[in-house]
C-alpha cells in the first residue's frame, strides 16, 4: 500500500493503532472458516469519526475494507477477499447508555456479547441472543450476521432485539437508523437492512438493544433415546403440543461422545440422541410445561428423562452443549461446520436426510443444533490434507443444502452466507433475488469497496 495511504492511516487512528508488519497481520487473514488472505494493513478504531475518516480515505483512493470484529465467524464473512485494510472494531466495546426503565442498553459494536448480561442484570434483565461464540463474539459481528443461540426458539434472534444504531455508510456518511422507542415508522425500517448484512452495506459503530425481564424460575431437563428419529419427533411433537420451551438442543451419539471424550458432562455414550429441554418463566409456568415436555418424550418412546436436581446439574447439562463444537473438532484434524435449518415440522426429514447423506458419500458427520427453531449443525469431520474425502465431504455439503432447499428451509440459520455459501446462494433465492441484492450494493456502495466479494458477486462497478 502506498506509503503515503498509510501515513494518512496513522494520522487518524494513531501509530500505536495501525498494524502494517506482514507477520503482525496473520491473525487478521482468517475467521473460523477455511480461508487465509493477509491484508495490507490492519488498523483499529476508537470511535465512529475516526470510521468516517477511514471510509472518506478508502472510497477516494479506492482501497477495499474488510470490518471485523473478533474473527469467530464461520462463513469467511471477516476475511479480506481484495487484501486492502481490515477495520478491527474488537476496541470500541465501551457501554454508551443503560436505560432499565425502558429496557434498553447502548453500547459501542466492538463489546463482546456476554459482556452485557452482567450489566443489564443489575436491573433483573438480560439479553436473549446466546450465540454458542457468546464468550468471546462481538455485537457488531452478531448484528452482521443475525446471529441466534440456544435460546431462539422463544427469544428470538439478534434482529428482534435492534432498536437503534448508528452506522458509517461506504462513503463515510454518518447515520443514525431506529429509534428507542417500541413504534417507530418515520421512514424506511432501515435498520433492518444492515442486521444481517455481513459487513456489504456499511460499518455499525453504535447500537441500542432491547432487554427483557430475567426469568422468575426455569426447569431443565436431559431426554435420551435410542432412536434418532423418535428424537427428532419429539422436537416436532413438543410445539405441537402448545410448549415453547426456551431451549431446546440437540446432540446425536458422535457429538455426545466427543464432548465425553472432551469433557466428562455425565452425557450418555451410548445414546443414539439426546435432547437438552428448559422451559422458564413463572415457577408453576415452568414446571407446568416440563411436565408436558414430560408426557411428549415418554410418548416418543425416551429411555429416559431426568430434570436437573439443581442449577449445578442444569450448568453441567449446558456446559456440554457448549463445548460441543470444540470437542467435534478434536476427533478429526479439521471440520466443516455447517446450519442448514428447515420447519420444525420437517426436522425429523432434515434428520433422515443427513445421516443418509452421509453414509452414501461415506463422510464422518456429527449432528448437534438448536432443533426447537429448526436450526441444526451438521459437522462434517475430516482431514483437509486427503483430496479425495475432501472431494466426498464437499460432495455431500452439496446436497445437504440442496435438502434443506427442497425442504422449504434454508442454506444457513445464523452463520451467514460469506464466502463459505457463496456458491448456493442462487439455489436459495434464485437470480431476481441475487439482481435485488446486488441493487442495495450498488446503491450504497457504488465502487463495491466494503468487504467485497462475499455472498454474491458484483457486475462490473461503477466509478462515483
Amino acid at each position: 500500500m502506498d506509503k503515503s495511504v498509510v501515513d494518512e492511516l496513522v494520522a487518524i487512528f494513531g501509530k500505536e493503532n495501525v498494524l502494517t508488519a506482514h507477520e503482525d497481520m496473520i491473525a487478521y487473514s482468517y475467521d473460523a472458516a477455511h480461508v487465509e488472505i493477509k491484508p495490507e494493513v490492519v488498523v483499529f478504531a476508537t470511535d465512529t469519526l475516526q470510521v468516517s475518516k477511514l471510509m472518506k480515505l478508502a472510497y477516494r483512493e479506492d482501497i477495499p475494507v474488510t470490518p471485523r470484529g473478533q474473527g469467530s465467524g464461520l462463513s469467511g464473512g471477516s476475511v479480506p477477499l481484495q487484501q486492502g485494510i481490515v477495520l478491527a472494531m474488537d476496541r470500541m466495546k465501551k457501554v454508551i447508555d443503560f436505560d432499565p426503565a425502558n429496557r434498553l442498553i447502548t453500547v459501542e459494536c466492538g463489546i463482546t456479547t456476554s459482556d452485557i448480561d452482567p450489566i443489564a442484570a443489575e436491573a433483573g434483565l438480560f439479553y436473549p441472543p446466546d450465540p454458542g461464540s457468546v464468550a468471546f463474539s462481538t455485537i457488531g459481528g452478531n448484528i452482521a450476521e443475525n446471529a441466534g443461540g440456544l435460546r431462539g426458539l422463544k427469544y428470538g434472534v439478534t434482529k428482534d432485539y435492534v432498536q437503534m444504531m448508528k452506522v458509517v455508510l461506504p462513503m463515510g456518511d454518518i447515520v443514525t437508523l431506529g429509534s428507542k422507542c417500541v413504534k417507530h415508522v418515520a421512514g424506511f425500517n432501515t435498520e433492518a437492512i444492515f442486521v444481517g448484512s455481513e459487513g456489504l452495506l456499511g460499518i455499525m459503530t453504535e447500537v441500542t438493544l432491547s432487554l427483557l425481564p430475567i426469568p422468575q424460575h426455569r426447569e431443565s431437563a436431559l431426554a435420551i433415546f435410542d432412536s434418532l428419529d423418535n428424537a427428532a419427533q419429539t422436537v416436532s411433537d413438543i410445539i405441537a403440543a402448545g410448549v415453547t420451551p426456551s431451549t431446546m438442543e440437540f446432540m446425536d451419539n458422535e457429538t455426545i461422545n466427543a464432548i465425553q471424550n472432551f469433557k466428562d458432562c455425565g452425557l450418555p455414550r451410548d445414546a443414539q440422541a439426546v435432547l437438552l429441554i428448559e422451559t422458564d418463566g413463572e415457577e408453576a409456568s415452568a414446571k407446568g410445561e416440563i411436565a408436558k415436555v414430560k408426557e411428549v418424550v415418554e410418548a416418543n418412546r425416551a429411555t429416559d428423562f431426568a430434570i436437573a436436581k439443581n442449577t449445578e446439574e442444569r450448568d453441567n447439562l449446558f456446559a456440554g452443549r457448549r463445548v460441543a463444537l470444540n470437542a467435534l473438532a478434536s476427533v478429526r484434524p479439521n471440520l466443516i461446520l455447517e446450519d442448514a435449518t428447515v420447519m420444525r415440522s420437517r426436522l425429523p426429514d432434515m434428520v433422515r436426510g443427513i445421516i443418509d447423506i452421509a453414509a452414501r458419500h461415506q463422510v464422518k458427520v456429527g449432528i448437534f443444533g438448536h432443533a426447537g427453531d429448526g436450526n441444526l449443525h451438521p459437522t462434517f469431520l475430516l482431514d483437509m490434507k486427503d483430496a479425495e474425502e475432501k472431494a466426498r465431504v464437499d460432495a455431500a455439503v452439496k446436497e445437504l443444502f440442496q435438502l434443506a432447499i427442497d425442504l422449504e428451509g434454508t442454506i444457513s440459520g445464523e452463520h451467514g452466507v460469506g464466502l463459505e455459501k457463496k456458491p448456493y446462494l442462487m439455489d436459495q433465492i434464485g437470480a431476481p433475488g441475487i439482481r435485488l441484492l446486488q441493487d442495495i450494493k450498488r446503491t450504497l456502495d457504488p465502487k463495491n469497496l466494503l468487504n467485497p466479494g462475499k455472498m454474491f458477486d458484483m457486475p462490473a462497478t461503477v466509478s462515483a
